[in-house]
């Protein structure tokens, strides 16, 4: 980590690494990956418990599995009170936020022609949450309401019980989000199994979840099969700052992405080479505080950045190249600057909204476009779990008034059975 102005002849290399910065090389986990595919295809069950008895140390049989309710009401007892409170209001919080999202199907008549788009929840969706000593209750309700608020019919969660260890947790986040069905698998097995559906696990429509390389190349080659939310790549934060931001907060907002893991990327563009200089000084006082700290100080040796800009301008033509998955504005006018951000996951605005306040509680979901995605992609919401179907009604008249130019556009792609389905009913077939 170091202090760089932008405009230093070295820089501008390292600026083009992190607008194209590329996906996860998937190579030595592929052959891995297919053979769980191929074995949980043929074999449904019996490969799903030997992958899983394998790789998370357990003996289950298949009537193992599937978490029973007497399981989560033990979860309930070892959720503190003020822990619980925390995952209740997240989770209210969380719900009211996705409701706005809600979209109605819509018609409307053009002429004598019947016109619309029908808007269908998924029937079934796959939640996948990494599992054992970890909890990640977060995850569970960012993945889990959204669905629940689609009107999805059937929301399954697929967690590793490593040793058979599982998270109160996140087992407490899942019954309070409305999970239907909660499985004791993980791994790209957990995703094979949803993709494909065993004697156990349901087949679903759509998986969603974070997880590790072996998931998310599990996901990509079940993509097609279902539908997946995202390959996710490292966490990563942008912070817009001038000299009006506190150095201290800052530093706090790139550590608490830092701390993620190896590969997350924390970055300051500023126009104070004076907040630069501080922050630089915070982030060495803060991280020795922290708990992660060998996670932390990878993360800062490799990948963060503290650019120095001539301009606020400059700042966020940068911050608009780099797409990043959470941007803070740590500006004095935050709103106005809003309008000009074309690519972000997510915008924190103004010294006093932290990324920490999206990851948990605040309300709109935490699942965000990394890598540079925000150029085209947008959060995880309800409108992931819904499908939509066009609408088309013609009657004698209206197909009378459109079927020559139909007719016409057939037969400029040499397609004539299409010209004459049109043709015997305006030629009087009987219907």
């Amino acid at each position: 980590m170091k202090v760089v102005k932008y405009s230093e002849a070295e820089y501008p290399q390292v600026v083009e690494r992190l607008v194209n910065r590329r996906e996860v090389d998937f190579g030595a986990q592929d052959e891995t990956v297919r053979a769980i595919l191929a074995a949980v295809r043929e074999e449904g069950d019996a490969a799903l418990l030997r992958f899983t008895n394998q790789f998370d140390r357990t003996q289950y049989g298949a009537e193992d599995l599937e978490v029973t309710p007497d399981e989560i009401k033990a979860a309930y007892s070892q959720v503190s009170p003020a822990e619980l409170d925390a995952l209740k209001l997240a989770a209210e919080r969380i719900r009211s936020y996705h409701e706005k999202q809600k979209q109605d199907s819509w018609n409307y008549r053009d002429g004598e022609t019947g016109l619309g788009q029908m808007i269908r929840p998924l029937e079934v969706a796959g939640l996948y949450v990494p599992g054992g000593k970890a909890a990640y209750p977060s995850s569970v309700l960012m993945n889990a309401i959204p669905a629940r608020v689609a009107g999805v019919d059937t929301l399954v969660m697929c967690s590793p019980t490593p040793d058979t260890q599982t998270s109160p947790h996140s087992l407490v986040a899942a019954d309070l989000a409305g999970v239907d069905r909660i499985f004791k698998v993980g791994g790209a097995q957990a995703v094979a199994a949803m993709a494909l559906g065993t004697e156990t696990i349901p087949r679903v429509d759509k998986i969603v979840g974070p997880g590790n390389i072996y998931v998310a190349l599990a996901k990509r080659l079940v993509f097609g099969l279902v539908d997946i939310d995202m390959i996710a790549g490292p966490s990563e934060i942008l912070v817009v700052a001038d000299d009006s931001a506190r150095p201290e907060f800052v530093a706090a907002d790139l550590l608490s992405q830092a701390e993620h893991d190896e590969e997350a990327v924390p970055l300051l563009v500023t126009c104070s080479a004076e907040l630069a200089g501080a922050v630089a000084e915070e982030l060495d006082r803060q991280k020795k505080k922290l708990k992660r700290q060998a996670i932390i100080n990878e993360s800062l040796n490799n990948k963060c950045h503290l650019v120095v800009t001539e301009s606020l301008d400059e700042a966020v033509d940068l911050a608009n190249r780099i797409a990043p998955e959470h941007l803070e504005l740590a500006v004095a006018d935050p709103q106005a600057l809003v309008p000009r951000i074309r690519n972000a996951g997510a915008i924190f605005i103004g010294h006093f909204t932290p990324e920490a306040i999206g990851d948990y509680l605040a309300g709109p979901n935490h699942v965000l476009p990394t890598s540079g995605t925000a150029r085209f992609s947008s959060p995880l919401g309800v409108y992931d779990f819904v499908k939509k179907t066009s609408l088309i009604e013609c009657t004698r008249e209206s197909l009378r008034g459109l079927g020559e130019a139909c007719q016409t556009l057939a037969q400029m792609e040499s397609l004539d059975a299409h010209a004459n389905a049109v043709k015997i009913r305006l030629e009087g077939g009987n219907l």
